[in-house]
């Protein structure tokens, strides 16, 4: 009877035009609901897998009647049958999920830290896990997680660490009638060095198409009025990182990293240790680059900096780069480019007196750098600071 009021709800919800449930409340509800939702299969389907009852059709799994009778991949069929069995230790997790306070990417994140060795502390730090997957952010919780994995098992997240970058790969194998096919796979800092790099190079060539149809069209252009497409302009900047490593000078200066370590008081009974973009690592995964890295020292202390004068119009050096440390992200609660892509903006406005400072500093993407101008002066046009 339960499931019978369930499909008409359901049917209800069918019949009422999307455009009508098109707004903030509605949409939010409506993830919470089916966040409930999908923890009653998993909890239904882990009791199905126990009983044996898939057996009576002849089936040598649950995975395998899931496949058949309910027509999904045996992949998801797998990690839905997996999370079932291992959710069982992990009441306080799931709770939170029947109650739609966490979603099924929180309750995996956690599962993939449950192991023998971090058993007896996530039992006494689940309800604070919980508690921190319920009000961060999904990539701000997988960081806190993986810092609280690093002090429950160090020798297994150093471990995690060595495989994840075992895992690093490259393809790249012509394929019909010419065409290059291929996939990377790297590891965080590897990906960091590629990443940055490769963007850099995208945005140059970004600015480039934006000339040509501003020039081309005698207007702001759109994103459709370009040349190139987004994923067309990386293949280019690929292309153009290689042509331009073909031209380097055989005894050129190789460029070394820049590691960004946050380091405060709470190293000394705690542990941070990340990448300038914000993904936690292990200390051993920074070991094999110590002897080729430079290492930055920013201090935030007030009598103890070096800042640019106060008066300044822009924030620059040490100052916008230690802004850019302490944020690492846009700071909008909406939005997370990373540091390299934003802008350093005044809190109180420069025009009336705000000071170019720490204090008074905060990254914002362009977007939400043009969005606060035009809020805080609808009548003027917008400009950054």
């Amino acid at each position: 009877m339960d499931l019978l009021d369930l499909a008409e709800s359901i049917d209800r919800l069918v019949a009422i035009d999307p455009a009508e449930l098109a707004d903030m409340e509605s949409i939010e509800s409506l993830q919470r609901q089916m966040a409930r939702l999908d923890a009653v299969v998993t909890g239904a389907t882990a009791a199905f897998d126990a009983s044996g009852n898939w057996a009576l059709s002849g089936a040598r799994s649950t995975t395998a009647w899931l496949t058949t009778r309910c027509r999904i991949s045996k992949g998801r069929a797998r990690r839905l049958v997996r999370r079932g069995r291992e959710l069982r230790s992990l009441p306080a997790f799931s709770r939170a999920w029947c109650d739609g306070d966490i979603t099924v990417d929180q309750v995996d994140m956690v599962l993939a830290v449950s192991r023998p060795a971090t058993e007896s502390d996530l039992a006494r730090d689940e309800s604070m896990l919980v508690e921190q997957a319920a009000t961060l952010r999904p990539d701000q919780f997988a960081r806190a997680l993986h810092y609280w994995g690093q002090l429950a098992d160090p020798d297994g997240a150093e471990s995690d660490e060595a495989s994840r970058r075992a895992r690093r790969e490259v393809y790249l194998e012509s394929s019909f009638l010419g065409m290059w096919l291929g996939k990377i796979t790297l590891d965080p800092i590897s990906g960091a060095i590629v990443g940055e790099e490769l963007a850099r190079v995208e945005k140059l060539l970004f600015e480039a198409d934006w000339a040509d149809a501003h020039q081309a069209l005698g207007r702001e252009p759109g994103v459709g009025d370009l040349q190139r497409t987004p994923g067309q302009r990386r293949a280019d900047a690929l292309v153009e990182m290689a042509t331009r490593s073909r031209m380097a000078p055989r005894d050129g200066r190789r460029p070394a990293p820049l590691f960004t370590v946050l380091v405060d008081y709470e190293t000394l009974h705690g542990r941070v240790c990340e990448l300038g973009a914000g993904t936690a690592v292990t200390p051993g995964a920074l070991v094999p680059w110590l002897d080729q890295a430079y290492v930055e020292r920013a201090v935030f202390a007030p009598d103890r900096r070096v800042e640019v004068s106060a008066t300044a119009r822009l924030f620059t050096g040490a100052t916008r780069r230690a802004i850019e440390l302490r944020d690492r992200e846009c700071t909008h609660p909406y939005c997370d480019v990373g540091s390299s892509r934003c802008q350093v903006d005044h809190r109180l406005p420069y025009r009336v007196g705000g000071s170019t400072t720490q204090e008074n500093g905060q990254l914002l993407c362009g977007y939400h750098n043009r969005l606060r101008e035009k809020q805080r002066c609808p009548d003027e046009d917008p400009h950054v600071g």
